[in-house]
């Protein structure tokens, strides 16, 4: 395979993907993400060269100079990646002029290599990477039956465990949401913070608890197991019992920190999973979420979860998503399986804004789903309801929409939401919003097995029509055509 480069423009509202650069490139704009895509079989050997021009490509910089307006060049080699033994990150680059061989500037340079999932092969069997079967809007539970951060206004069980998921999908949810990120000893774990807040109790006075903010990616599957945690916001409270739930912990399916092949085999497999792919966030004024600036190699990571999805969700519906850019480029590269949702908090006087520019307005987020051809953006509600139009934009671009955030616990903001054609809404207290109901997914089952039975068949089994599961639906299931749906799994579409 030739190596190829493609450079895409990402902007608000408008991107250009993956071409070839004009002979005088781009001018460099802070407003425009410029990304250069490199194809190859040798990617540790790689020789990447920057030429400069003035804006006013009339002068000649350099006697004789053929090339108007050429100032200074930077050069890269890939194999200093090699050498730092890092995927992802960025360097600066000396720009070197033209007549004095002077350093004139730098720049910077942020860098993503993308390997592919060893051991993993990939096929066009199924791909769901940008398909979305058109339905009303899709009720998703946050961390599955709803943040427990605040036991007074949150869910009732605690988040992010077997027992939450289980009771949001009893009560209709068609998806459930919730992050995952790895152990010390890295075991795929669902978890929402990128660290804990254990509690300790104080030598000197039995009745006083200390609490202790560790990340999680510095304690072992195991050790997670064993821990008595509270959340992290009670540090920032002081008040180290509010979080602490009681014995319900030790009940098996109510344990925190269940590993992702656990959620896999416990939770029904007609409940839907949104996995957030968890990644630490830099701000833009410089600082790292969960005070951390060091992580896994990205590669590793994604591979590790990635590995256990394809291996484990058999015929479950599954959407990725991610609010760092790089990871939803990473995971479309890796497969073509299943659809990721990159997650935007676009403007928001909530959330303090990010470093990465593709992550800062809804715009751009609609250019960076449609340059990376992913299948669509999670947009912050409060962006979404200060302009309602963005709802029709991004149904124009063909991007599937979902929306998350504490205004969709209104139950006026989801009619409204949903009358304007979003695909999902993300939130939480979703056993209080409606009564134990199916399924939507195992409706929509038990409608096509209905249609596919012959009519003297239903008529002769009218007094027992509740025995849909029977051999004989089955045999009728197959003699009547595939057991594939329109999605390409069999009684399964997104």
């Amino acid at each position: 395979m030739a190596t190829t480069l493609g450079i895409s423009l990402i902007g608000n509202g408008d991107y250009k993907s993956r071409h070839s650069q004009p002979d005088f490139g781009y001018a460099l704009d802070p407003n425009l993400w410029t990304e250069y895509s490199i194809h190859t079989m040798d990617p540790d050997n790689l020789e990447l060269t920057f030429e400069f021009f003035e804006e006013d490509l009339s002068e000649t910089v350099v006697q004789g100079d053929t090339v108007p307006g050429h100032v200074g060049t930077a050069c890269l080699l890939s194999s200093t990646f090699v050498d730092t033994g890092k995927n992802t990150g960025f360097v600066i680059l000396p720009i070197m002029a033209r007549n004095s061989r002077q350093t004139i500037g730098k720049v910077r340079v942020d860098y993503i290599v993308i390997r592919p999932i060893e051991g993993q092969i990939c096929d066009m069997s199924t791909s769901f990477t940008k398909y979305w079967k058109k339905r009303t809007a899709l009720d998703v539970g946050h961390r599955g039956a709803g943040s427990s951060s605040h036991m007074d206004r949150y869910a009732k069980v605690r988040e992010n465990t077997i027992a939450s998921f289980k009771s949001a999908a009893s009560h209709g949810a068609a998806f459930v949401e919730f992050d995952v990120h790895l152990s010390k000893d890295r075991v795929p774990i669902v978890y929402h913070d990128l660290t804990c807040c254990i509690s300790m109790k104080k030598k000197s006075d039995n009745d006083s608890l200390e609490l202790f903010e560790i990340p999680v990616k510095e304690l072992t599957f195991d050790q997670l197991q064993l821990l008595k945690l509270a959340h992290a916001a009670a540090v920032k409270v002081n008040d180290p019992t509010e979080s602490i739930l009681d014995e319900e912990e030790y009940i098996a399916e109510h344990q925190p920190f269940p590993s992702l092949l656990q959620i896999l085999q416990a939770v029904p497999e007609h409940v839907g999973f949104n996995i957030e792919i968890k990644w630490l966030c830099q701000l833009k004024d410089g600082t790292w979420e969960g005070n951390l600036s060091t992580y896994f190699d990205m590669n590793l990571f994604l591979d590790i979860i990635l590995k256990c999805v394809l291996q484990n969700a058999v015929k479950r519906r599954i959407v990725f998503s991610s609010f760092n850019a790089d990871i939803c480029t990473m995971v479309r590269q890796k497969q073509n399986k299943y659809p990721i949702l990159f997650l935007t908090q676009g403007f928001s006087e909530v959330y303090p804004e990010l470093i990465d520019l593709r992550s800062r307005t809804t715009s751009i987020a609609m250019s960076f789903a449609q340059s990376e051809d992913i299948l669509g953006i999670n947009v912050h509600t409060e962006d979404l309801l200060r302009n309602l139009d963005y709802i029709k934009e991004v149904k124009s671009k063909g991007l599937v929409l979902f929306c998350w955030g504490d205004d969709n616990n209104d139950h006026e903001n989801r009619s409204k939401l949903k009358e304007f054609g979003v695909d999902g809404l993300v939130y939480d207290r979703i056993c209080d919003a409606q009564p134990e109901q199916p399924n939507i997914f195992k409706m929509e089952q038990l409608e096509g097995l209905k249609d596919s039975i012959p009519e003297e068949t239903l008529k002769s089994c009218a007094t027992s029509s509740i025995c849909l599961t029977c051999s004989s639906v089955c045999s009728c299931k197959q003699e009547t055509g595939s057991t594939e749906s329109d999605s390409g799994l069999s009684n399964a579409s997104f």
